[in-house]
């Protein structure tokens, strides 16, 4: 009986609209394989949904999450490097401007980076912390590695240090918005918490900076390039 619902579902959501639409869809729901291809979009036993976001909605089961259209088809299947977002009712992952949020865990750090709509890695994580999208804009955190010499043992002895900078939705970097790199000991036990991004967007076009005055500074985006004015 319940196989009979999950086929009648597909066949709605497919929206046939001829004889031989039909008969393709039900001479493909009797091959065993491509009835567990149809079969396999469609959402069941799901955990969690959030409200739509930019045309999709997060799933979770167990604790993994994925994505599902208006027409309750998973568009991306469920991964475990989705970054949730903290939103006025909950805590899930969302796209912005056709960008969601994704982590990698390297000895115990983790860095962040994006996925497009097609579930593809648009930006490797490389980021010690990272913001939503905002229109083409984006706020991270971009880690410098400097080389310092070697050590009695012949191995690299190197310097961190991080930015925070604006990229656009290719990870191409628009402005420094600091002058001055923050240092840090890149070790798992001091970057349990990730460093806190300290500028924030404030509408479409304008980005607040922390300064070091310890005083905002206003600067306009330019929406095209993810650029400050």
């Amino acid at each position: 009986m319940k196989t009979l619902v999950i086929i009648f579902s597909v066949i709605g959501l497919l929206s046939l609209n001829s004889c031989d639409q039909k008969s393709d869809l039900k001479t493909k729901l009797k091959n065993p394989e491509t009835k567990s291809e149809i079969i396999k979009n469609i959402a069941e036993n799901i955990d969690y949904i959030s409200p739509f976001h930019n045309g999709v909605s997060a799933v979770k089961k167990g604790n993994s999450w994925g994505f599902m259209d208006e027409k309750g088809t998973i568009v991306i299947n469920f991964r475990d490097d989705l970054v949730s977002t903290e939103t006025s009712n909950d805590n899930y992952p969302i796209f912005s401007n056709e960008r969601c949020l994704i982590y990698n865990e390297k000895a115990g750090i983790s860095y962040f980076g994006y996925i497009d709509k097609f579930g593809k890695t648009v930006i490797e994580p490389q980021f010690l912390n990272a913001t939503n999208f905002n229109k083409n804009a984006a706020i991270v955190l971009k880690l410098v590695k400097e080389k310092l010499g070697t050590n009695e043992l012949m191995k690299d002895v190197v310097s961190y240090d991080y930015f925070e900078v604006v990229i656009d939705k290719n990870g191409e970097i628009g402005q420094y918005l600091m002058e001055e790199p923050i240092h840090i000991t890149l070790a798992n036990q001091n970057v349990k918490n990730k460093p806190v991004i300290t500028s924030k967007f404030i509408s479409d076009n304008l980005i607040a900076i922390w300064n070091d005055s310890k005083k905002w500074t206003i600067k306009a985006i330019n929406e095209k390039q993810g650029e400050i004015q």
